[in-house]
């Protein structure tokens, strides 16, 4: 192998490194396996069998998404051990939302030089999302490309497939005044926005291993913590309740989120004072010098996944949510929509004398 692979080799790309990683990720991507594969890692593709059983009109949802200038604070800060999960993250919450459940997920690694040792790491990461997602990490691409990414650099896609019987789509269409808006707690920024973070970051001469003011976290911990997966919590409240609506707090924040699900003529009216905010949001409207409203419109403030349930419901369904450890509240309730299509979202700020 070593003669045949030399030429290439000289042009910067090492075949041997890259089949040492297949043999080092093999293990992690079995172990996230369930009933539904029937193919292992090294395939042209993964082949994955659909249980049917117990759905009248099954249908597929899929996603794809990446985790963003986020990678590059994993570079500078040695992050490569959590981005994975951010990456299993953005796509599983997103099919989520529309009551699937994850079946199988996909992987792309791209870098110029492959190191093996963060390689690893990063799929390890992706690995642990898959588990804690219930899917399969079924296959993926590794791409080795000299002079294409600088030194040290890499880049991830990642991509899910799901399923939803056909008459259990939650589609936000049956949203109507009166429901109530819940709100989960997020761990941090997830993975939106890091070009402003960079940004404030860069000018507030804070280093990683810098306390963030306010918090018990150096820098690197609070902006590197990895999006919160939200997979098993949301299908044990679709199991035993109607939930009209639910939307992934992702880029584009509260005000090009939540409208995604919003029905015609009505409109989410919240109030920031009935969710925790962390200190990490607190600091980047401080250091950024940035309003609510540029917050809100960038940035997830600490809630990065909404349900819209029945008002009657309320109190069951955050009761449940806790019973899950899950940090959930009443964040607002549906309302008649009273002005532009641009006011669809309008949010109470305390202290601030109105909304934004």
């Amino acid at each position: 192998m070593s003669d045949r692979a030399e030429a290439y080799r000289r042009a910067g790309v090492d075949i041997v490194a890259a089949s040492n990683l297949v043999d080092r990720i093999k293990p992690l991507a079995q172990a996230t396996f369930n009933k539904g594969v029937i193919t292992d890692i090294g395939g042209f593709g993964g082949l994955f069998k659909l249980d049917l059983q117990n759905l009248e009109e099954p249908v597929l949802v899929s996603s794809t998404d990446g985790v963003g200038t986020k990678l590059l604070l994993s570079f500078e800060f040695d992050g490569h051990s959590t981005v994975g999960i951010d990456l299993v993250a953005m796509s599983v919450n997103d099919i989520l939302v529309q009551g699937a459940k994850p079946l199988f997920f996909l992987d792309y690694f791209a870098t110029g030089k492959l190191d093996v040792a963060v390689a690893e790491r990063v799929i390890k990461g992706v690995a642990h999302g898959c588990t804690e997602a219930g899917c399969a990490l079924l296959g993926g691409e590794t791409a080795e490309m000299p002079d294409f990414y600088p030194p040290g650099h890499y880049d991830l896609a990642g991509f899910c497939v799901g399923i939803v019987d056909n008459a259990k789509i939650v589609d936000g269409s049956s949203i109507g005044i009166g429901d109530s808006v819940i709100g989960i707690t997020s761990s941090g920024p997830h993975s939106n926005g890091y070009s402003l973070i960079r940004k404030v970051l860069a000018e507030s001469g804070l280093s990683g291993s810098d306390l963030l003011p306010g918090a018990s976290q150096t820098v690197a911990e609070a902006l590197l913590a990895p999006t919160r997966i939200y997979v098993k919590s949301v299908l044990n409240i679709l199991r035993d309740f109607p939930v009209k609506g639910m939307c992934h707090i992702t880029g584009g924040g509260f005000y090009e989120n939540i409208p995604r699900i919003l029905p015609r003529g009505v409109a989410a009216h919240l109030n920031m004072a009935h969710w925790h905010v962390a200190p990490v949001f607190n600091w980047l409207k401080e250091a950024g010098n940035l309003s609510w409203g540029e917050m809100l419109q960038t940035f997830n403030c600490g809630v990065g996944y909404v349900m819209v349930v029945d008002k009657t419901l309320e109190e069951d369904v955050l009761n449940r949510l806790k019973a899950l450890h899950e940090q959930a509240w009443k964040i607002g309730e549906i309302v008649k929509l009273a002005g532009p299509e641009s006011e669809r979202v309008v949010v109470d700020v305390p202290g601030e004398g109105g909304a934004c």
